[in-house]
């Protein structure tokens, strides 16, 4: 046995001892994984890819668990770059330690490992997680994630005869590295080269059959954008689909024959095998493009011989129709979440706006080289991970407090390339206006929290807006489109602290700086509001060989 078995052998005692003990003092349940990551070879858009799999798969294993189970992951990294997952909508309460970006985790170095433990604390619902450095989303490396409500919380819908997970995206035929070297070089990548359905494009993902159902049952299907660019427009040929849940929050259960799925957005849908038997197609077609491009997998009914009608669906056309669905999505407000209380008993709408923190995307270029960001600051991540430098009181030289206003500068200036991070003072509720100036689509996220996507429009946002926003039941989520030329607006309580990413979820816009991170400190400085850095925390920069600061107070 190697030395480096050796210690993950240790490492996988330790874990088990640590779940005995959980059990013995009453924790939630232990869920473990053990992922080997590395590079393969894989046929998507008909030539051979350099895609990243985990256990040799692609898209990678997928973890299905309860609200609050304790997820333990041990990555095991086999590439020949440094690398780290994020578990996009997973909320860590009081836990940024594990939102594994660059400025929360230094990084997995190859040939090593990292063990990743997290809860999904008083969470249900459809997420996914991927690899999150440098242009390695592009790589694959995803999968998707399940959160199931505990036992004797009520769910508002009869359990489906299978739960099934369908990560679409678009794809790109050049290698992830040449990619990040033409955005180094000030360069675009251009439109993706086709579509993927569960890493599979082509004949490949409607021969065999991706999914098999039964005359007169009904299924879930969990659908998620996990791709870098493109709006995707998701239908089943012949059947209806209604919603039911989207990024933890129930929604009021709509019926619809096509959903538009924005990068880095969850939906969950029933479907009723309710049509004749026989085989029928189920679609993801890009958005917004030119040479728009659409992968079809295929339904079977058991037993059926039947192929698919050609007749595929076409998507709708232009973004006032899309625009115009995000107006019907509606939380419901008498449906259990991860609680037993009910998901409109918390009143948004009536809670006292004690800021508002106008973002505008900015482009432009630095030495010939392209560049985006927020009201004129393009975020690059420090040597040493933000949360590390403000944990250990290092951040002089690593970044400076709040070099961004709360306001678009009046006149657009050159882009200020530094690590963004502002402030937010620990349980404040705050209105944040997403600006995108852009002729193309953005999609916008924030870890750690859930927010109200209270509003969204054409044109500059005013405060007259306000007057059109939804403060009764707009959904709770995480991730939000922000269409061209037009804003967005959403509402939420700082409550949980920790140091997190607001991002682009346009990878190249990512990439290219359009994030910053968000510092909320609790001023008890309690075990209540936050985590210690944990014991098995990786250091790098100027905090290598620092001894830790004192812990937080007890709860």
């Amino acid at each position: 046995m190697t030395t480096r078995m050796a210690a993950a052998a240790a490492a996988g005692v330790l874990l088990v001892a640590v779940a005995l003990a959980g059990v013995a003092r009453g924790e939630d349940p232990y869920v473990f994984f053990e992922w080997k990551v590395t590079y393969g070879t894989k046929t998507l858009l008909d030539a051979p890819q350099k895609v990243i799999l985990i256990n040799g798969e692609f898209p990678g294993p997928r973890i299905n668990c309860s609200s609050n189970n304790n997820i333990v992951v041990n990555v095991f990294n086999e590439l020949d770059e440094p690398l780290l997952f994020t578990w996009n909508g997973m909320q860590h309460r009081k836990n940024s330690w594990q939102d594994g970006l660059a400025g929360t985790q230094c990084p997995i170095a190859p040939g090593t490992n990292y063990t990743y433990k997290w809860q999904p604390k008083d969470q249900i619902g459809s997420f996914f997680y991927f690899p999150s450095l440098r242009m390695h989303r592009a790589a694959g490396g995803y999968g998707g994630i399940s959160v199931v409500s505990r036992l004797l919380i009520p769910v508002p819908f009869d359990p489906p005869a299978d739960d099934h997970m369908v990560l679409i995206g678009d794809w790109y035929t050049k290698d992830h590295a040449a990619m990040a070297k033409m955005l180094d070089a000030g360069k675009s990548f251009g439109r993706p080269q086709g579509v993927v359905i569960n890493g599979k494009s082509g004949k490949d993902a409607a021969d065999p059959p991706m999914f098999t159902v039964e005359a007169g049952k009904t299924y879930r299907f969990r659908v998620c954008n996990a791709g870098i660019k493109a709006s995707l427009n998701f239908r089943i040929q012949g059947h209806d689909m209604k919603l039911v849940e989207m990024e933890g929050s129930h929604t009021l259960q709509d019926m619809y024959d096509s959903l538009d799925v924005h990068v880095g957005h969850c939906f969950s849908v029933l479907v009723d095998a309710d049509q004749k038997p026989g085989d029928y197609y189920m679609v993801a077609s890009t958005r917004f493009i030119h040479e728009a491009k659409t992968v079809s997998a295929v339904i079977r009914y058991a037993g059926s011989s039947t192929p698919p009608s050609p007749n595929v669906p076409e998507p709708p056309a232009g973004w006032a129709w899309s625009i115009n669905q995000w107006r019907s999505f509606r939380w419901n407000l008498t449906a259990s979440a991860a609680r037993p209380n009910p998901q409109g008993s918390y009143h948004y709408g009536q809670i006292n706006i004690t800021r508002t923190i106008k973002l505008m995307v900015s482009r432009g270029h630095i030495d010939g080289k392209l560049k985006y960001g927020f009201n004129g600051v393009s975020h690059v991540d420090a040597d040493t991970p933000l949360k590390l430098a403000e944990y250990f009181n290092v951040t002089d030289g690593v970044f400076r407090y709040n070099q961004m206003t709360d306001v678009p500068p009046a006149v657009n200036g050159p882009l200020h390339v530094i690590p963004n991070v502002i402030t937010a003072e620990f349980r404040t509720f705050i209105e944040v206006i997403f600006e995108n100036p852009e002729k193309s689509m953005d999609s916008v996220h924030l870890d750690g929290y859930a927010f109200f996507a209270v509003g969204m429009g054409p044109g500059k946002w005013t405060a007259e807006e306000r007057k059109t926003y939804n403060l009764l039941d707009a959904v709770s989520r995480h991730s939000v489109q922000v269409y061209p030329r037009s804003w967005t607006a959403i509402m939420l309580t700082f409550d949980n602290a920790g140091m997190w990413n607001v991002r682009s979820n346009i990878w190249e816009r990512h990439y290219l700086g359009e994030q910053l991170y968000i510092s909320v400190v609790s001023p008890a400085r309690s075990l209540r509001d936050e985590y210690n850095m944990p014991e098995n925390a990786l250091r790098c920069g100027k905090v290598v060989g620092l001894p830790l600061p004192p812990s937080y107070l007890p709860a």
